[in-house]
């Protein structure tokens, strides 16, 4: 008959050295992951003790927008980056990365124009301010940004207190695929414009990176026969934009990717086709950067497909937050940033109830299942 006493203190042994090694694989799977990995996006400013509560949580990096048109308002007027600096000071304090979102074009370099089928309720800018005039003051801008945020910059320097945390990476433009960001969508003009941007940035920082700005990947407009095209299918707007640049290969560092859809199941095909875009043009060592994702906790309805209610709004994000950690190094993914912090109304068809917080901050139970993600304290 077998020492009970000493084969339990085996079984607790090895339940011991089990549980140290699972420990290990999970630190280890942690590890594997790039660092600042999570992110998410504000709607309204956050406040520097929300910023605190997100980074408790565990999130790594911020994505802030630096709009053009509300900062400089006059042709070789001055540039406003005030508000923009407010940002920078919190997301600094708060120990967030920043990644700046170079966007918007102010009615005296570009007209605006009504989206075509928004019934002439939004209008956007009719093209991008890739050329002429319009290039030449986008090109002011992106190297005036740069000065001030990047390396040894003007907001460093009048801010001697913050940690030196100068963003090394830029995205440029917002959904560029998208008529509600650009009237016109057109991927030879996107990536003349990304060229503009890379030449302005490296004039002030010799080791500036730039990541395309997040493209939409199946909006719905795409499969309308409208010439020109209201939108494109993610991979097509980037393969069309390899073919007509000469050169582009060497001008970005990173591909960004919108991938929206009814269900986390149907990440995997967005992102794989884009890949293969990449593969195809000899450029599969670009990361892929996530800089959108995300579903409403409002109650479901017909029309609505991202609505998924609280409950459902969590298993979303379990589900593709899942997915996207085991594929990480298969689609060289290097952040992911959910969408959004906060609802906001009257700015898409499921902006209301994106956020992981409701109204006054409260929790939703995403924001736990995000947390567990990340590795903080809720």
């Amino acid at each position: 008959m077998p020492n009970r006493g000493k084969a339990t203190r085996s079984l607790r042994a090895c339940a011991a050295i089990a549980a140290i090694a699972a420990m290990g694989l999970t630190a280890s799977s942690a590890q594997a992951l790039p660092g600042k990995f999570w992110g998410v996006i504000p709607q309204a400013t956050p406040t520097l003790e929300q910023l605190q509560r997100l980074k408790r949580g565990g999130v790594d990096s911020i994505r802030v927008p630096v709009v053009w048109s509300g900062i400089q308002q006059a042709p070789n007027g001055p540039m406003d980056f005030s508000g923009v600096d407010r940002e920078f000071e919190a997301a600094t304090i708060a120990g967030l990365e920043i990644l700046p979102g170079l966007s918007g074009v102010p009615s005296w370099a570009v007209p605006q124009i009504f989206v075509p089928g928004s019934h002439q309720s939004i209008k956007a800018p009719r093209n991008l301010p890739a050329s002429a005039a319009a290039g030449r003051a986008w090109s002011a801008f992106v190297r005036a940004a740069v000065e001030r945020y990047g390396p040894g910059g003007a907001f460093w320097t009048s801010h001697p207190s913050l940690p030196q945390r100068p963003p090394r990476t830029w995205q440029i433009w917002n959904e560029p695929n998208f008529e509600y960001f650009v009237a016109r969508p057109n991927p030879v003009e996107y990536g003349k414009l990304v060229k503009l941007s890379f030449s302005a940035a490296r004039a002030v920082d010799s080791g500036a990176k730039l990541v395309l700005g997040g493209l939409f990947a199946h909006p719905l407009e795409a499969g309308l026969k409208r010439k020109p095209p209201l939108a494109y299918i993610a991979s097509d707007f980037l393969n069309r934009m390899y073919a007509g640049v000469p050169g582009i290969k060497s001008k970005f560092q990173g591909v960004a990717l919108h991938p929206y859809t009814g269900s986390y199941q149907r990440l995997t095909p967005y992102i794989e086709e884009l890949r293969a875009v990449l593969k195809a043009n000899h450029d599969a060592g670009k990361g892929l950067w996530i800089t959108e994702l995300g579903w409403s906790s409002q109650r479901p309805t017909a029309g609505n497909s991202f609505a998924k209610g609280p409950a459902g709004q969590k298993a979303q994000l379990e589900g593709a937050f899942r997915l996207l950690r085991s594929k990480q190094r298969l689609w060289r993914i290097q952040r992911v940033y959910w969408f959004s912090i906060d609802d906001q109304p009257n700015t898409c068809n499921f902006c209301l109830g994106s956020g992981l917080f409701s109204d006054g901050f409260v929790p939703k139970p995403a924001w736990p299942a995000y947390v567990r993600f990340a590795g903080g304290t809720p």
